[in-house]
């Protein structure tokens, strides 16, 4: 029983209910121009799927690769002309490339009579036949995840949140896990284009880590690379240091895949029950599929596969790493990727807090986060 005073300073019994009512009660109102701008914003937040979907479109119709191809700019005209668009939709693309030039997707100069828009660094990543380095090819990924496939998985979020099933949505959904051979039985159109996505998440960026980070790899002998797929990330240390022998372990059936190359050593097998002995173990992007109890099995054995720390025994762990005390468009990115993981997978993103606790509950002694690589961290982990 809670109690309030009255205007005549003498105390009534009130119920919970009606001290809940009344606190409910206090509540300021929003003012005219907080309900308009909360109004913009929610149809914001409700078509945002509109952006993703002329993303997708512009994917579809090739639209980051005809302007790559005119010279870097084209006006819609250009376009239309360049992907052989019937004329009649030229007012129609206008309006898609105005939104995604306002979404940062192109850049745009409206100074002339005809808008023409440009390559921004996003639209970069989706161009082909570019020559260079760090580019890789992002088309499969918008492709994947604005896929039906998906889209239904979240579509069913509310539906999934009532059941008491650990299932995620995805699974729950098709019956199949993404990325798994098991969804190549339903649709092996879809299951190529989804690791197709996979591949270019995971290894783009490698050349510029290899650059940033080139101290930590100072002093390693061998390093096995822990989910290495490919051998992409392999190749690519040892190009950059030949000194270190690299073996890359993956699921048998992805290493018969891959030819032998006389540059690394390729090993079919478990993670969760062994991982071949080196230096240094390295988990690119591969703890974020899995739930804190799998993270922490994989961590034992990556424990058991290397030497001390004063022998140089360590794990480098390049993952995403929330940073909850920065808002904007990162922590967005890095949040919306964890509802994606929600939504796929049994794993999540973490913070550096949950990082912790599944360094220590492995059993390792110590850790230290070296630095923030875009939405991702690389940790240095230590026995």
């Amino acid at each position: 029983m809670y109690y309030v005073e009255s205007k005549q300073n003498t105390l009534h019994p009130t119920s919970a209910s009606q001290n809940r009512g009344m606190a409910a009660d206090s509540t300021a109102l929003p003012t005219d121009a907080e309900l308009l701008q909360a109004q913009a914003d929610l149809w914001r937040h409700s078509l945002y799927y509109l952006t993703s979907m002329s993303l997708r479109c512009a994917v579809q119709l090739g639209i980051p690769t005809a302007i790559h191809r005119n010279g870097g700019s084209a006006t819609a005209q250009d376009l239309i002309t360049a992907l052989s668009l019937p004329s009649s939709k030229l007012p129609f693309l206008r309006r898609l490339m105005r939104l995604l030039a306002a979404s940062g997707i192109f850049t745009v100069d409206n100074s002339g009579d005809e808008s023409i828009y440009s390559l921004s660094p996003m639209s970069f990543l989706l161009a082909d036949e570019i020559p260079h380095d760090e580019h890789i090819n992002h088309s499969s990924m918008v492709l994947s995840a604005t896929s039906t496939h998906c889209v239904q998985a979240a579509l069913g979020l509310a539906d999934w949140f009532k059941k008491d099933v650990a299932t995620p949505p995805f699974k729950e959904l098709h019956g199949v896990t993404l990325f798994h051979e098991s969804m190549e039985s339903i649709d092996e159109e879809y299951h190529k284009l989804a690791n197709e996505a996979l591949a270019s998440h995971d290894n783009f960026g490698i050349n510029m880590a290899l650059r940033q980070f080139r101290e930590i790899f100072q002093g390693i002998q061998s390093l096995t690379d822990c989910g290495g797929g490919d051998g992409t990330t392999a190749r690519a240390i040892v190009k950059a240091f030949p000194h270190i022998k690299c073996t890359v372990l993956d699921l048998p059936d992805v290493i018969e895949k891959i030819p032998a190359d006389g540059v690394v050593n390729y090993v079919g097998g478990d993670m969760f029950k062994f991982v071949p002995p080196a230096q240094v173990v390295l988990l690119k992007l591969v703890l974020h599929h899995w739930s804190d109890e799998e993270c922490v099995k994989i961590l034992e054995q990556c424990k058991k596969a290397i030497p001390t720390r004063e022998e140089g025994g360590k794990v480098l762990v390049g993952d995403i790493v929330i940073i909850g005390s920065s808002p904007g468009p990162m922590l967005e990115t890095q949040l919306l990727m964890d509802i994606a993981m929600l939504t796929v997978s049994k794993g999540r993103q973490r913070d550096e807090n949950d990082w912790h606790e599944i360094f220590m509950k492995a059993g390792f002694s110590d850790y230290k986060l070296v630095k923030q690589f875009g939405a991702r961290g690389v940790f240095e982990v230590y026995p």
